[in-house]
């Protein structure tokens, strides 16, 4: 078993605990601003047909995943890609698997006004919805009291914004970066010996261990993929088969892997990495079951009192209607 206090000293390298919530100075969070973007969070009326709602496909009391390979939308339509969790995503560098939207708040609608998913004609009808249910109508005054007119596109993303930086789950791992040096286990121990030896942290670094940055996935082996990943946002060559590393915080609940959901085990992803990104190419399967308990101590808590579905407004005479179509 790897010495605990140096293995500790050398993870500070590469890792750091996480924060209590992923603030930010361009939407500082309010007890009011959270209040409503929870509620904005569970509520189907900003989904054409009403029946779907940001919790539909990031499930909080499920590790913000629903464990489909690609996730069903507007009249089942499918995405492309594999819905990632919104936990800890808030600290990310960008949203989305190819980082189109900057952060939390800038992706808070795209799924609202995007025809495969909850299929809105757009950020004007995403207002008329909220505004013609009644109830809302003092909550944005509450969560925005200097804007005249506070229920806009903007507000209702800083609203989702300020929730989603809440969302953070400590664990195990973190009492370790503490001190704690029975925090893990000796498998995990050895695990996290592993992923530091075979490079994984030159990617997979930082207090959400990745999503600070963009790799081609197919490093070492080129792998076929129809997605072209980021390409579709840049245009530019290098940018074929790249996508944001996902971070690995709460990796062990949030199957199945990759941007395409291809991976149904951890086992299969660590398959494909070693595979695709490793110059070692295969894994042992004792290696697979120590890096299997690092990550399992990745593990964390979800704060069942900050995620409880709230009680939504209650539609009025004028509230618009769902739509099949």
């Amino acid at each position: 078993m790897p010495s605990a206090a140096q293995l500790l000293e050398t993870a500070k390298k590469y890792f750091a605990p996480l924060p209590a919530a992923a603030d930010s100075p361009n939407n500082p969070i309010t007890l009011e601003k959270v209040a409503l973007g929870r509620i904005l969070y569970y509520d189907t009326r900003l989904s054409k047909n009403h029946d779907l709602s940001c919790n539909s496909c990031h499930k909080l009391d499920d590790y913000g995943v629903d464990h489909e390979a690609t996730s069903p939308g507007h009249k089942k339509q499918r995405g492309e890609r594999n819905t990632p969790t919104v936990y800890n995503a808030a600290f990310h560098i960008a949203q989305f698997w190819d980082g189109r939207a900057t952060d939390v708040e800038d992706q808070a609608l795209k799924p609202v006004t995007n025809p495969v998913e909850m299929a809105l004609a757009d950020e004007a009808a995403c207002v008329n919805s909220v505004k013609s249910v009644p109830g809302y109508a003092d909550l944005f005054k509450a969560a925005f009291p200097a804007d005249p007119d506070p229920c806009n596109p903007r507000n209702i993303s800083l609203a989702i914004g300020a929730f989603e930086r809440g969302l953070v789950t400590p664990a195990p791992f973190d009492d370790f970066l503490g001190g704690n040096m029975t925090a893990l286990n000796s498998d995990a121990l050895r695990g996290l010996e592993l992923f530091i030896e075979l490079n994984c942290v030159s990617c997979h670094t930082g207090p959400t261990l990745g999503g600070t940055m963009y790799q081609k996935l197919g490093a070492v082996k080129p792998y076929e993929a129809k997605d072209v990943g980021r390409f579709k946002i840049t245009n530019k060559p290098e940018d074929k088969h790249v996508f944001k590393v996902p971070g690995l915080r709460n990796v062990a609940k949030t199957a199945p892997y990759l941007h395409d959901g291809s991976a149904k085990e951890l086992g299969d992803a660590l398959d494909v990495m070693a595979e695709y990104q490793l110059a070692k190419g295969k894994l042992s399967d004792e290696e697979k079951t120590y890096l299997i308990a690092f990550l399992d101590s990745l593990t964390g808590k979800i704060d069942m009192d900050y995620i409880k579905l709230p009680e939504l407004p209650i539609s009025g005479p004028d509230t618009i209607k769902p739509d099949p179509n």
